[in-house]
């Protein structure tokens, strides 16, 4: 899709998912989600809100497994920069669980208090965080990333830090521009022409790491090419991962998959594991 002859109004409604589904049902699904989040949080409290860098939402929640080197499944949660939280998503490591895995959900500062720029930052810190201290919380595996939605942004641009080994991007922008005459977006986030720029992942250099990318059939049409058109701009610089459609899924349905062990998408994730050398491959980067 060409956002760029799109009058604003269409474009704003073209990244407008709560306003695709309608606000009740995404409220059903959030506070489901968040009952059953705070059951996971309640049954396993030993490593919650391990703070990484000073802030209210700058920590973290482990779930190490009985593995020490099991690997990690970690997922940065959504809400377009400026809603959700690791409180409400932790709920979606229980696939990961299942199969003997740690797993761990990074907290960040929201936008408008935190820029798009700082969020990233504050990322960044986390996951060097993990990378120094996580051994003593009981994980120090290979690290899978996945995010959804803002999450699946936030997920590409980590997949260049040292402690990430792949990832799994969910139903993500990875084109920035359209979002800067979205109100129900920018008003909060407020994106710098530098940060379009910047942290546009289809604008950023490649990194040859494994990251497949996911989108629900049943989401908006710029949703879909979004995913489509950045896994297309992956694979023209040969880079790994695979393209995963996932049948009548919407922008919010598709992260139940997460939950189930022998979904697809849990499969994917499990499957990253089984890279050759996952950690000891060297990165490069590609245009």
């Amino acid at each position: 899709m060409d956002w760029m002859t799109m009058s604003l109004e269409a474009r704003n409604l073209a990244y407008n998912n709560r306003a695709h589904v309608g606000s009740e049902f995404v409220q059903a699904k959030n506070e489901g989600w968040a009952a059953a989040s705070q059951a996971l949080r309640a049954q396993r409290p030993e490593h919650l809100d391990l703070a990484y860098a000073p802030g209210e939402r700058t920590r973290w929640d482990l779930y190490p497994a009985a593995d020490l080197r099991a690997p990690c499944f970690v997922h940065i949660h959504g809400g377009y920069w400026q809603r959700g939280s690791k409180e409400t998503f932790a709920c979606l490591a229980e696939g990961a669980l299942a199969h003997g895995w740690s797993a761990a959900l990074p907290g960040y500062t929201l936008a408008p208090e935190a820029t798009l720029s700082r969020i990233t930052s504050e990322l960044r810190a986390a996951f060097d965080w993990l990378d120094a201290r996580g051994a003593k919380h009981g994980v120090a595996g290979p690290v899978i990333v996945t995010g959804w939605s803002a999450g699946g942004h936030l997920t590409a641009l980590m997949l260049d830090h040292p402690k990430v080994a792949a990832g799994l991007a969910i139903s993500g922008v990875f084109e920035l521009a359209p979002l800067r005459d979205s109100p129900h977006v920018n008003d909060q986030v407020r994106l710098t022409e530098v940060e379009i720029e910047t942290l546009s992942p289809m604008r950023r250099p490649g990194v040859d790491k494994p990251l497949s990318i996911a989108y629900g059939t049943g989401e908006l049409p710029a949703m879909v090419a979004s995913s489509r058109d950045y896994h297309a701009c992956r694979a023209r610089a040969h880079l790994p991962g695979d393209l995963i459609p996932v049948t009548n899924a919407n922008h919010f349905t598709i992260l139940d998959q997460l939950r189930d062990p022998d979904s697809r998408l849990t499969r994917a994730v499990l499957e990253m594991a089984e890279y050759p050398d996952l950690i000891a491959r060297p990165s490069r980067t590609a245009r």
